[in-house]
């Protein structure tokens, strides 16, 4: 597995998403204007085209992957994690009974009677 990909895809293809996604919005929000600017559509979706082709043509990593190395995890924290889990866990039992509590022992007033 390579590192800095999501879904089996690197941060490229994420880029090139939200270049397009944003040039979308921008072309609907510009086709709205009044005018002149309503003809910038134009420019903006080439300018995409551009980006997208220049992105494409010009990858920045080899196509051949680099060897991998076997890398070993250790999870120098492992007993400060557990120690700040019980600590929140602590707290938070806590306040959920201090907010019962405050819920259950809340007045009821009786509404007054309507007199005649």
């Amino acid at each position: 597995m390579m590192a800095g990909t999501v879904l089996g895809v690197g941060a490229g293809v994420f880029l090139l998403a939200l270049l397009w996604v944003s040039v979308l919005l921008l072309c609907v929000l510009l086709s709205r204007a009044a005018g002149v600017a309503r003809f910038s559509v134009m420019f903006v979706f080439l300018g995409a085209v551009i980006i997208t082709s220049v992105l494409l043509l010009f990858p920045r990593a080899s196509e051949s992957p680099a060897p991998e190395v076997e890398v070993k995890i250790v999870d120098a924290l492992f007993i400060g994690r557990y120690v700040l889990l019980a600590f929140l866990t602590a707290v938070f039992l806590g306040a959920l009974f201090l907010v019962l509590t405050h819920h259950m022992l809340e007045p009821v007033y009786a509404k007054p009677l309507r007199s005649c």
